[in-house]
């Protein structure tokens, strides 16, 4: 499921990219090279002069192009703190899930003992049981099990 959204996200990030680099940045390609272009026509200018006009006619597309690279860093960045989110959201529920789990298996020892305390006797039961459903830390006392006598 999540390599499903995962890929949707993909695909739709490539496509916006694709958009933007044919009607945006090519454009300001052409614009770049025929303004590099006419520098270089400029058989009065110096080559200094010839560099800085070039510079210049690159300095647009430079700037498109680093703000593209940055807001795709600035959307990354989202996804990921969002990804992040999202994993310590279901760890915490799933954490939360078992020690509700460990608390009702905790509540059903008790009762589980009293019934099986009942029906030991024709059973014939005299032995120490141990009860599954708690952890000994929760109860050091009992160390983890429960006596049951006659």
């Amino acid at each position: 499921m999540a390599e499903v959204q995962q890929l949707r996200v993909q695909e739709a990030v490539d496509s916006m990219v694709k958009s933007v680099e044919r009607e945006n940045i090519r454009k300001m390609q052409g614009l770049m090279f025929r303004c590099s272009a006419s520098c270089c026509e400029d058989s009065q200018a110096s080559m200094q002069q010839v560099h800085q006009c070039i510079e210049r006619c690159h300095a647009p597309l430079a700037q498109a192009q680093a703000l593209v690279t940055s807001e795709l860093e600035k959307f990354q960045d989202r996804l990921a703190r969002c990804t992040m989110h999202c994993n310590d959201k279901a760890k915490d529920s799933i954490d939360a899930g078992n020690k509700e789990l460990q608390v009702k298996r905790k509540k059903l020892c008790p009762s589980t003992t009293k019934k099986f305390k009942k029906k030991k006797k024709g059973y014939g039961c005299t032995s120490m049981v141990k009860c599954p459903y708690f952890n000994s830390q929760d109860y050091p006392r009992w160390g983890g099990t429960t006596s049951i006598s006659a």
